[in-house]
């Protein structure tokens, strides 16, 4: 009986529910799990700090664990090259249909040895056990490392160059905390003048993306595979209070232009907001508070604080703004301090394809490993390909949520697992495509 058709994605995925045994076409990808291990650790050689890896962006540890992934790409089987702003992208060359599977080797400061870093590995282990396998498969397997998502000069530059949503403005004009500027960096790693990776939609009937999950839902729920329904949006705004500096043994409260004690009461009332108006996956943070001069005995004249809020709904987002804003039109209208609100970043969220979505469900399902569906409360490359190709992210548990840190770990057998879950989606996608 023919499978029944899901609703298409925004992206328009040809999948189909599947109902198709993988046994029948002969072609189930048998991937190593000491090998991918073995690579893993490898990887974490290159910045390692303890138990954990410092590799920002274009720094010499990142741009050698980029030349790394270029050899055992090519080791491997694939084409690989690395484009114009560091991504290092491996083709499968056989096939003219390909899954892509990726996320991203940078760190933060002082970070984890799995985050981003064991999705590309990942990817480089099923393509590597798919060309071994000789098989005649329906689709190959591509595999990309994204440059700099961890925002060291321009977040998520990778997979939005990858994509078209980067311009050459933005990139001109970025720069790392030091004053680098990354058209420095990128020239300095010999990138510059390269040609920049593109989505090919005739090619890519899919894009792959596994990662730790960075929080404690797995674990609590004593679950193993979590198959990612959204990613959350992120949007940060900069709250500036300019008042007056006065002396602050001799100024009478009544006549004071205290910027800092606005600052307090504003950032109370936006608290009082973000609880009216959030959602049940909604997350927000006061990550940066600044008093200038400073000193306990003046007046501040300036204060700044940074606001973060995040959410899978853009109208859920588009309320808390209005909390921000609003709150910073009251404060200005008190009269005694003048307040700016200011958008630092704005990235929209984005929902995985469903059709995907059940098709890993049911490869985690046939390798009997508990699952659920959860949203992602970080932001991913993943959630830029939804735009363009249909998408899908999976999540194993993350030891005690850790993650960003140098505790950042994750059980081998879960490691290994997810590979294997991985795995057999890319073959349920291949018959597919076949059927």
């Amino acid at each position: 009986m023919k499978p029944s058709k899901l609703t298409p994605s925004p992206t328009g995925s040809i999948l189909t529910e599947t109902a198709v045994d993988p046994r029948k076409y002969g072609i189930m990808i048998e991937v190593q799990g000491e090998r991918l291990l073995a690579d893993l650790r490898a990887l974490a050689e290159f910045g390692k700090e303890g138990t954990g890896v410092n590799r920002l962006s274009f720094t010499p540890e990142d741009l050698a664990a980029r030349d790394w992934l270029i050899e055992r790409m090519q080791a491997a089987g694939l084409v690989a090259k690395i484009d114009g702003v560091g991504n290092v992208y491996g083709r499968s060359p056989s096939q003219s249909r390909a899954v892509l599977i990726g996320s991203h080797t940078d760190t933060v400061p002082s970070g984890g040895w799995l985050d981003g870093a064991m999705g590309v590995m990942y990817g480089l282990e099923i393509a590597r056990a798919s060309i071994e396998a000789g098989a005649d498969a329906a689709v190959g397997v591509d595999v990309i490392s994204f440059a700099d998502e961890e925002s060291t000069f321009c977040g998520t530059l990778g997979s939005r160059s990858f994509v078209g949503e980067v311009g050459e403005t933005e990139i001109a004009t970025a720069h790392n905390l030091e004053g680098l500027a990354l058209t420095d960096a990128l020239a300095r790693a010999g990138y510059a003048d390269r040609p920049h990776a593109r989505l090919d939609r005739d090619r890519h009937v899919a894009y792959l993306e596994a990662h730790i999950e960075q929080g404690p839902r797995l674990e609590a729920a004593a679950t193993r595979i979590g198959m990612v329904t959204s990613i959350v949006g992120i949007r940060r705004m900069e709250v500036i209070f300019r008042g007056q500096s006065d002396h602050a043994g001799t100024t009478p409260m009544a006549m004071r232009k205290d910027a800092g004690a606005a600052l307090i009461r504003y950032a109370g009332a936006v608290l009082d907001g973000f609880d009216a108006v959030g959602g049940p996956d909604s997350v927000w943070n006061f990550g940066h508070v600044i008093f200038e001069p400073g000193a306990g005995n003046v007046v501040p004249r300036e204060a700044r604080i940074l606001i973060e809020y995040r959410d899978t709904t853009m109208a859920i987002m588009d309320r808390m703004e209005a909390v921000i804003r609003g709150a910073a039109t009251a404060a200005h209208a008190a009269g005694a301090v003048a307040v700016e609100a200011r958008p630092m970043m704005a990235i929209a969220p984005a929902d995985m394809d469903p059709a995907l979505g059940r098709l890993m469900d049911g490869a985690a399902a046939e390798l009997k490993a508990s699952a659920m569906y959860m949203p992602s409360g970080a932001g991913h490359d993943a959630q830029h390909l939804a735009n363009h190709v249909p998408t899908a992210m999976m999540f194993i548990p993350s030891i005690g949520g850790r993650s960003h840190d140098t505790a950042e770990n994750t059980e081998e057998a879960d490691i290994v697992l997810g590979l294997r879950v991985l795995a057999a989606t890319v073959t349920k996608i291949g018959n597919q495509v076949r059927s």
